[in-house]
Formats: structure tokens, C-alpha cells, sequence
């Protein structure tokens, strides 16, 4: 086993701030860890595409996305998990039929199926992108690793009764994120742990969302943020600050990291 350290972070909330920002001292506390030996990764929500960014500032080069249906490793593709074909067909006709909008994502892109709408707009606008590009028939002939689905709490509960091989995980007021059952940051973090021979005593995570539950009950060395939701700092062995106030910093202070 080695004896190197590894350290997953999700990003929204606990990476970046309210404002989705990186905090200087959270890019400084990155840094200093790498220089000490560790590996930084990366453990989200979101596609690939949709924080190159942040993986350049960071220099990171392995991360768990999509809710850990599309793995990378050292810049090497690791494990993908698709959402099977006939069910986002299945589930394009429903959403359809309750004018409810998707939008499909593939390792490369995202395309919405219509042309525009307030919930999507919204939804991704919270993240700092725009309204994906048209093509109703984007998730044909291609893997989806992640689709989403715009609606409110209240209307969720007829795609939750009729698909058994999909999750429904809600991240904002109208959209939920579509991934295969039984799909988790947790199950994309045991990849890369195995691939690399980690001792799970040297394995850490950092989050803040329902979507980061799994992972904090899963590690053993599991870190809430401040700004988490009460049900993940429930779970997780640790809380720290808020992100907005140098809540990675004083996390891995806690937790012997840094000093």
C-alpha cells in the first residue's frame, strides 16, 4: 500500500465560494499540499467541461464527475458508468408528456432538448454558465453520463416510481440530477484509491452537498463544511468553517494536514 496521502474535494461550496469563486487561501492551501506530497482530486456533481478551469488554476489532474459516473486518473479516463439508453428514452417521453425540459450530458459537452426555458436558464445560471445549445436529439447514439431534469419537488414523484435504474438527486429548486441507480462519488473515489494502492487511513474528502453524503459516510477521514446542509455534517467525522471564511484551510489544519 502506499503511504501518500490523497484529498478529494467537491467543488461548489466547498472549492469555490457563495459566489463561486475560488478563495485564495483555499488555492494556497491546494498548493501546499501537493508540495508536500499529496494528491489533490477533485469529487463533483459536475461534468468534465465544466470546471477545466478550475482544474488548470488548480493544476489538478484527477477527479470523480458526474457523481462519480466518469472517472480520470492522472488525465487517463479510469472508469465510466452510462445511463442506460433506453431509460433516458423512456424518460424523454415522460418528461415530454409533462412539459418538464432535460438537458443531456455526455464527458464532452451538454445540449438541452428545447430550444429555451426559465427553470433551465435559471439553474444553470447559479453555477455562472448559460442555456446549453439545442439538439433533441443529442442523447442518441451517445453516452450520457449524467442527464438533467427540470421540475419541482412537488413533481419528482412519478419519474422516482417509474425508473428503478436511475437516481433523481435534487440541486436546486427546479432540477434534479438523472445518473444510474446505485451511482456515487464514493463507488468513482474506490477507483482511483484501488488503482493507486492508497491505505484508506490516508484518504480524505472535503463537501458540503446531499450529493457528498455517501462519500463523507464512506471515508474515513470525512470533512463538512460550515455552509453544509445538516444531514452532511450529520455524517461526516468533521466540520469545519464556512467556505467564505477560510473554511479549507482551517478543515485541514484540523485534521493535521497542514499546520
Amino acid at each position: 500500500m502506499s503511504k501518500k496521502s490523497i484529498i478529494f474535494f467537491d467543488i461548489d461550496g466547498t472549492l469555490l465560494d457563495h459566489d463561486k469563486k475560488l478563495p485564495e487561501s483555499t488555492r494556497k492551501a491546494v498548493f501546499d499540499l501537493k508540495k508536500q506530497g499529496h494528491i489533490v482530486a477533485i469529487a463533483t456533481g459536475r461534468a468534465p467541461f465544466l470546471f477545466e478551469n478550475l482544474m488548470e488554476e488548480l493544476d489538478i489532474d484527477t477527479y470523480v464527475s458526474y457523481n462519480g459516473q466518469y472517472v480520470v486518473l492522472h488525465n487517463e479516463v479510469l472508469y465510466r458508468n452510462p445511463l442506460n439508453k433506453n431509460s433516458i428514452a423512456e424518460l424523454t417521453d415522460l418528461a415530454a408528456q409533462n412539459n418538464h425540459p432535460l438537458v443531456y450530458m455526455s464527458e464532452e459537452m451538454m445540449k438541452s432538448n428545447i430550444e429555451h426555458h426559465p427553470h433551465i436558464e435559471e439553474s444553470i445560471a447559479s453555477l455562472k454558465f448559460s442555456h446549453p445549445e439545442h439538439d433533441p436529439t443529442f442523447h442518441e447514439n451517445r453516452d450520457l453520463y449524467q442527464t438533467l431534469l427540470f421540475c419541482t419537488k412537488d413533481e419528482e414523484q412519478p419519474y422516482e416510481n417509474r425508473f428503478d435504474d436511475l437516481t433523481f438527486m435534487r440541486w436546486h429548486e427546479f432540477s434534479m440530477d438523472v445518473i444510474p441507480e446505485g451511482g456515487s462519488k464514493a463507488i468513482g473515489i474506490e477507483k482511483i484509491v484501488n488503482e493507486l494502492g492508497i491505505d484508506w487511513d490516508n484518504v480524505y474528502a472535503f463537501g458540503d452537498g446531499m450529493n457528498d453524503i455517501e462519500m463523507l459516510e464512506t471515508i474515513p477521514n470525512s470533512v463538512a463544511m460550515g455552509n453544509a446542509y445538516q444531514p452532511v455534517k450529520e455524517v461526516a467525522k468533521h466540520v469545519t468553517k464556512d467556505v467564505a471564511d477560510n473554511g479549507i484551510i482551517h478543515g485541514l489544519k484540523m485534521i493535521g494536514l497542514l499546520s
